[in-house]
């Protein structure tokens, strides 16, 4: 039984330019071949089940030949495998998908290709420069750089593309620019003619070199730009001036560092020019035992209170309750206590009123939302006993295995009755991270946020006993003060805690404080507080 190849371009870099095809290509496969030059963050969309074969070439260097590649295919294929050819932009523009296809079509391989957004055409979009203009250019041409200008067989006709197309792209140029300029000028350019040169096109540390055919060789020299980049010709290079776009963003140049599942909340610093790079550190699943939380479950109507800190927590909780055989209808006139506002928003799905959400986001606060004259205690409570406030009332807390106290023992100090069973856990998946530390080593992170101490002790085990060093310079965002505890007991500071224990107060102080230091800067980012 054979298999089926899917030859699917990932895009330029900016993960948000991936297909919905490819991504539900990269969900469904049972291997996936990959390239370097794509955003590695596209990975995290493929079952872990899958295969993963790196193809990639990086400086030169091949870590497969093409027949490996092709044999790859055909080999997976053969063994009924349904197969993602990962490729960076697009798969037929100058990405030799044509050849990985027609490897495929003489062994009667079924394939589909699945076009991807070229760098030919993205990259100089963010950097502010349309290919085509109503009063500058009516045609493009896009031509590879990386062929030798002098050899002999060359299938560039120079005096025609010189003069004959009104803007040029020339894909993986910079190590033969000086060729390239010298032919375009000797057949008719003008010496005069605008150029940009925009490095790692759509990702947080693109760099767009502006110049003219006469200067842009030295200046690329000069400031040392290297693959991979892209190269525009033309006059519509002078646009970039008035329509640049992407690198005014507030958060340009940012790489944020997210050690948890994904969640909407940080995708505010998507908006505002960051990439996120998602490398959860935690894992959430089940219980080991459901024995505690099956006895809460049975007795619910026991309960005066149901108290929800976290979104996991209200998952977790009624699916167990739903898988019980039980629903909502056994919750009547049970109240509902929720720790922030997302909390409350996910109990809300289920069609149930939320009544009440402390101002205060941590235990402390949420035992003083609990004392007299704030909610009326029910169900034969004993108001009014000073010393026992909360006597007649009986709380359920359903949570991680993992935990803060605090809570629990005043409520049993003050009268309550509280019964805390284990909804979910917190485990450390299986991952290396090889990558990440290239990141961190190289300069590329420049916030990292954990939202439990687990996240960043999990971390500290992945990374290893350098992670001092590794994060050292990086800004460190946290929720909450047992987490900034576990940062700090590693030797690093902390440099944001919100006072509201949420990711969103977490990503607005992160908003806020890059802000601040672009101000500083005249407009320029920076990676991490001085």
């Amino acid at each position: 039984m054979k298999g089926k190849v899917y030859l699917v371009g990932a895009g330029p870099g900016d993960i948000g330019l991936l297909t919905i095809k490819g991504l539900n290509c990269l969900k469904n496969a049972d291997v996936v071949v990959y390239d370097f030059h794509l955003n590695a963050q596209v990975l995290n969309y493929i079952d872990h089940n899958a295969e993963f074969i790196y193809a990639g070439k990086r400086g030169g260097h091949h870590t497969m030949t093409q027949d490996e590649i092709n044999r790859t295919l055909v080999e997976r294929a053969k063994q009924g495998k349904m197969i993602c050819r990962l490729k960076g932009g697009d798969p037929f523009v100058f990405g030799r998908g044509g050849e990985e296809a027609e490897a495929l079509a003489e062994e009667g391989i079924e394939f589909e290709i699945v076009p991807g957004v070229s760098s030919s055409i993205a990259a100089p979009a963010y950097a502010g420069i349309p290919l085509t203009h109503r009063h500058l250019s009516s045609s493009f041409a896009v031509v590879p750089g990386y062929e030798d200008p002098t050899k002999k067989e060359s299938v560039i006709d120079w005096s025609k593309l010189a003069t004959g197309v009104g803007t040029i792209v020339f894909l993986m140029a910079v190590k033969n620019l000086d060729l390239i300029v010298r032919k375009l000028i000797e057949h008719g350019r003008s010496p005069d003619t605008p150029v940009a040169v925009i490095r790692w096109g759509t990702r947080p540390d693109q760099t767009t070199l502006v110049g003219t055919l006469n200067t842009i060789a030295a200046l690329v020299k000069e400031k040392d730009i290297r693959p991979p980049a892209v190269t525009v010709v033309g006059e519509v290079v002078r646009l970039r001036d008035s329509l640049q776009w992407y690198e005014k963003k507030p958060l340009f140049g940012h790489r944020i560092l997210v050690t948890r599942e994904h969640s909407e909340g940080f995708d505010p610093l998507a908006e505002l020019g960051a990439e996120i790079i998602a490398f959860p550190t935690i894992e959430v699943v089940p219980p080991t035992d459901y024995k505690d939380l099956d006895k809460s479950i049975d007795t619910i109507e026991k309960y005066t209170w149901i108290i929800v800190t976290s979104r996991n927590g209200v998952k977790f909780f009624f699916q167990r309750l739903f898988e019980k055989e039980r629903d909502i209808r056994d919750l009547k006139g049970i109240k509902i206590c929720a720790i922030g506002t997302k909390t409350a928003q996910e109990v809300k799905k289920f069609g149930i009123h939320v009544d009440l959400i402390p101002e205060e986001f941590r235990a402390e606060g949420l035992i003083k939302a609990f004392l007299p004259p704030h909610p009326p205690l029910v169900k034969g409570g004993a108001q009014g006993v000073s010393n026992k406030p909360l006597k007649g009332m009986r709380f359920l807390l359903p949570r991680a295995e993992v935990a803060r106290e605090i809570f629990p023992e005043k409520v049993r100090e003050l009268g309550g009755e509280i019964d805390v069973p284990v909804a979910y856990r917190t485990v450390k998946p299986e991952s290396h991270g090889k990558r990440l530390r290239r990141f961190l080593k190289e300069g590329k992170i420049s916030i990292a946020t954990f939202t439990s101490a687990a996240t960043f002790n999990n971390l500290q085990q992945i990374m290893g006993k350098d992670v001092d060093q590794l994060l050292k310079g990086v800004t460190i965002a946290v929720i909450g003060p047992v987490t900034a505890k576990a940062v700090q007991k590693a030797g690093l500071k902390v440099h944001i805690m919100p006072e509201e224990a949420t990711i969103e107060a977490m990503v607005e102080a992160i908003i806020v404080l890059v802000k601040k230091q672009n101000k500083k800067v005249s407009g320029k980012s920076v990676p991490h507080p001085e």
